[in-house]
């Protein structure tokens, strides 16, 4: 039941399995789950390393928590508590049972204001304390950029700090007590004066004074190892104190409480550009005495383009504070004054530093890919030196790396010494690890050398706990194994952690992989075509996590609508990773467990966005379904729906579109129907238009373009997608108004399919080439992909581009009006059909529909409609197409405000199918409804999606329009009324 090759302490192969989950299912009320899913959703944290337990229970409260431990303590079953699993060294993995605070308890039990303290629960996440703080003016001063899904409980386990940790300490320095249990049963209140002390720990210290005295390095980010040294009684006999940073090895944290500091009203960022990494470190040490509230500092590789920061190689982010926006800013100029700097640049306007501050809380997983697309490794995450001795140790640290051919990224807490780095370790290979540990040891020789600490801010874990002889030396380290067992005598509570550790090279959580790739559909290019790959790129930092999202964040809105990690982002990925382990996953493409997960996936694509390390599972999702039902039985959802356009082709070729209109109308029949069709009951059947819209085309009066005459590169394609070709024709018609007001001539694509040679492409005179043609139409593939039905993604995608070859010989732009076509076309089409040139061709090709305007009709003005608009940015816009077109288009127009960002719910045909609609209108209330409900009577609703009009039709009764429509009422309204007997 243990992962392969494990050699750590709490060897669980022996253990009753059954026996032990109802022994807990009796004695707790909370959630026991010892099936396959619950134990693969925590096999591993944010680091290299994985461990595979044997079950997890959710406590409700902290009796529950005494009675799995009295549970565990009597079969010898090791306890590993575990928050939001953001740990980068390791120890949130564990072997035997572990304790998930994050469902049940997380609780801000009380908030004084007046003493500036907070109780709270071990698994409340930050963010949530930070929200109940602000209205105070206060805060808790730690904030790792993981601050929105990391959990108090963690950072006391790990003693966190974050930016502002020059400025507020380390978690130790805002912790007042701590309430605790170990492993033996005893109920600990911890604070200072040796409150709440276990037997021995008094004695051990007070026989230790010298070497408590003498033996830890004094710099601000000594994380690593016990904190005995605040056992002290010059440091007030602090045993909440030394309990923080203990990684869980010593009790089970059940409730603490905190103190919190003024929030100052007003802040400035202080943007100072350097010529490299080493200039902005050593520069760093020099602003502390102005009492900023950070000194982060990044380097170029880390920075997207178009960042906006001022010109150089690296940065620091000083950010300052004031009583008003005047002081903050005139503290943050005297920074910049006091600064050798290449540039500067200071921002006081919040959203702009939210911006800024996302690109550096995003480098744990932007750094996990070189510029190269190589994959970078923790490891090495937060070594700390003294920060006056910070430029030279990352100059030693550079040339490290380039012994051992490495790279990596420096970035991190600059004006505390703490450097975070991802390393392109090769984790897969034997050679490759071998080159890990020779590296590690070395590393470890240099950070002791100059005074620093393993860790300086995410602990030892198995990373680094191998290692702390060279830091600490052997007396001090058979200290910390003595102080263990005073408080936890049976090594119950989480083993191979800080005292006799798995090695630094063991459980590595790649080495459970197949060592070939296996063969899948999509082509996978940004990872080399290798599945395994792109699997790996989930590191396990949680942004998928998060309960609530801002401006235009989308993902993950499967986990917001639930709460359940297996709905996440992370959760899903863990199942992959280990459905391709095969060890707890054992039914490979095949597996219940990987299907359940994925089903409630929408396939917004937003994180492909929003994750920092590119995690792309909707992609993922269509490759699971296309293996998972290979010669197998699909529902009925996945031939109703995921093949739509054939059925709308077919019918309005019947011309049945009146009575199927009719049919699903009549309640008993329409029921019948979604019976038979897997969609769900509570849905209504969209209606179909009674002309589709190249009907329309054909029998059109054309209107005059404007002066000048357009030539021929003013000609653009409009791609009749199946929405709006059957579904919602006005759009396409409204485009086309708009289009040609611009300027732009507008073509549909070619409909004869030649059995050989082209048709349409001017040339073609041949009367047997012509009678030999048939019709056919483009589609994007999107409803097959989104149901995982490839090979036939693939033959739609491929008669697609034979019909498409003249348009692509031509070099037309296409003009796609449905955002998720659009995306297909620019994603999917290139990474299902690699090796046709074509594809990248059209794929080029594909323009949205403010992207044309802007850059083919440059000079054309819009109308001016001037009205507030409210609605969302369709998902998959966000995520691969983008909207700075739109919004630039809309400010033309007059079209004041922003959209919200978030997912419809609806998602195609997810929406739809049985069993998703609760889902489904929980991703809608999330932010979609809301800002719909909240906007004034003379608001514009715009939704360019399909399935995001349908779903504020269906939920809200409101009619959500095309920014295509707006406009072209707009034109319409400007020419008096233009009279068109065919719109």
């Amino acid at each position: 039941m243990t992962d392969r090759g494990e050699e750590v302490a709490g060897d669980v192969r022996d253990t009753d399995v059954v026996a032990l989950a109802g022994a807990l299912r009796k004695a707790v009320r909370g959630e026991v789950g010892f099936d396959v899913t619950a134990r693969a959703l925590v096999t591993m944290d944010a680091s290299n390393y994985r461990r595979v337990p044997l079950g997890v229970v959710a406590p409700r409260d902290a009796d529950d928590v005494a009675a799995v431990l009295e549970v565990c303590r009597d079969r010898g079953v090791p306890v590993m508590a575990r928050g939001g699993g953001t740990s980068i060294a390791g120890q949130a993995t564990g072997t035997g049972v572990v304790l998930d605070f994050t469902r049940h308890m997380t609780a801000l039990v009380e908030l004084d204001p007046g003493s500036r303290t907070a109780v709270v629960q071990p698994g409340l996440v930050l963010d949530r304390l930070q929200e109940a703080a602000a209205p105070h003016g206060l805060r808790f001063g730690p904030d790792p950029s993981t601050h929105s899904r990391c959990t108090l409980g963690g950072m006391i386990g790990n003693n966190s700090c974050g930016s502002h940790s020059v400025a507020w300490g380390t978690t130790a320095d805002s912790v007042r007590e701590l309430s605790v249990i170990t492993a033996r049963g005893r109920r600990l209140r911890l604070g200072q004066g040796w409150a709440g002390a276990p037997d021995g720990l008094r004695e051990l210290a007070e026989g230790e004074l010298a070497r408590l005295r003498t033996g830890f390095p004094d710099l601000p980010r000594r994380i690593s190892g016990y904190a005995l040294d605040a056992l002290l009684p010059e440091k007030g006999a602090d045993v909440a104190r030394s309990f923080c940073g203990s990684e869980g090895t010593l009790g089970i944290l059940t409730e603490a409480v905190v103190r919190l500091v003024d929030s100052p009203r007003a802040r400035a960022l202080a943007v100072l550009a350097y010529a490299d990494e080493s200039a902005a470190a050593e520069a760093a040490a020099g602003l502390l005495p102005l009492g900023p509230l950070t000194v982060e500092g990044m380097a170029a590789d880390l920075v997207p383009a178009g960042a906006g920061l001022p010109g150089g190689g690296a940065w620091l982010f000083v950010e300052t504070g004031g009583e008003t926006a005047a002081e903050a800013r005139a503290r943050a100029e005297e920074i910049v004054r006091a600064a050798d700097v290449v540039d500067s640049l200071v921002v006081t306007d919040p959203a702009a530093q939210r911006s800024l501050w996302r690109i550096r809380e995003d480098a744990a997983g932007t750094a996990t890919r070189m510029p190269d697309g190589t994959e970078a490794w923790p490891g090495w995450e937060d070594c700390a030196v003294p920060p006056a001795r910070l430029g030279g140790y990352l100059r030693e640290f550079r040339a490290l790396l380039a012994a051992h051919g490495l790279r990596g990224t420096p970035y991190g807490h600059f004006g505390d010494g703490c450097i975070h780095v991802r390393v392109d370790f090769d984790l897969l290979t034997e050679a490759g690890v071998g080159r890990f540990r020779r590296f590690s040891e070395e590393l470890a020789d240099l950070v002791v050398a100059h005074g620093g600490s393993l860790s300086g801010e995410h602990g030892d874990g198995q990373a680094r706990a191998e290692l702390l002889p060279r830091m600490y030396g052997a007396d001090m380290v058979a200290l910390f194994e003595r102080a263990k067992a005073v408080w936890d005598p049976d090594d119950l509570l989480n083993p191979g952690m800080l005292v006799r550790p798995a090695r630094l090279d063991e459980n590595l959580r790649f080495s459970v992989l197949p060592r070939r790739p296996v063969d899948v559909a999509f082509a996978y290019p940004a990872d080399g075509g290798d599945f395994r790959a792109a699997v790996r790129r989930c590191v396990g930092v949680a942004k998928c996590r998060t309960t609530t999202v801002s401006g235009p964040a989308v993902m993950c809105p499967s986990f917001r609508a639930t709460g359940e990690e297996e709905h996440s982002t992370r959760g899903r990925a863990r199942l992959l990773h280990e459905m391709l382990a095969g060890d707890l996953v054992t039914d490979g493409w095949r597996s219940p467990e990987v299907l359940g997960a994925l089903d409630l996936c929408l396939s917004c694509k937003g994180c492909r966005s929003d994750c920092p390390a590119g995690v792309d599972m909707a992609t993922y999702k269509a490759e699971f379904l296309y293996h998972h039902y290979a010669g197998r039985r699909r529902p009925a959802a996945h031939h109703s729906m995921g093949r739509l356009p054939e059925w709308l082709r077919w019918a309005s070729r019947a011309h049945l579109t009146p009575l199927l209109n009719t049919l699903a109308a009549v309640r008993p029949l329409a029921g019948l129907g979604k019976h038979l069709a897997g969609i769900a009951p509570e849905r209504d059947i969209p209606r179909l238009a009674p002309r589709t819209f190249t009907a329309w085309w054909r029998k059109r009066k054309p209107t005059t373009p404007p002066t000048p005459t357009p030539t021929a590169g003013d000609l653009v394609v409009l791609w009749p997608d199946t929405f709006t070709e059957h579904l919602a024709p006005s759009v396409g018609q409204a485009a086309v108004r708009v289009l040609e007001a611009a300027g732009l001539r507008v073509a549909l694509p070619p409909t004869l399919l030649p059995d050989k040679g082209a048709i349409g492409d001017g040339r073609t005179r041949s009367v047997a080439a012509l009678l030999t043609a048939r019709r056919a139409k483009v589609c994007c593939g999107l409803t097959y992909v989104s149901t995982g039905q490839l090979d036939r993604a693939r033959t739609v995608l491929r008669r697609t581009l034979d019909l498409m070859e003249p348009v692509l010989r031509a070099g037309v732009p296409v003009v796609v009006l449905e955002p998720s076509c659009a995306t297909a076309l620019r994603t999917d089409l290139p990474e299902l059909l690699p090796d046709d040139p074509r594809a990248t061709r059209l794929s080029a090709a594909v323009h949205t529909f403010a992207e044309t305007l802007e850059r083919h009709a440059p000079h054309w003005t819009p109308p001016a409609v001037g009205r507030p608009v409210a609605g969302q940015t369709h998902c998959h816009q966000h995520a691969v197409l983008g909207d700075a077109p739109d919004r630039r288009l809309r400010a033309a127009a007059g079209l004041t405000g922003e959209l919200s960002g978030g997912c419809c719910g609806l998602a195609g045909n997810f929406g739809f199918e049985k069993g998703h609609f609760e889902v489904s209108r929980a991703c809608a209330e999330d932010r979609l409804l809301p800002s719909v409900r909240q906007a004034s009577e003379d608001t514009v609703i715009l939704a360019d999606g399909f399935s995001c009009r349908t779903q504020l039709d269906q939920l809200a009764d409101v009619r959500g329009r095309h920014l295509a429509e707006v406009l072209a009422e707009a034109l319409d309204r400007a020419d008096g009324g233009r009279a068109d007997e065919d719109r």
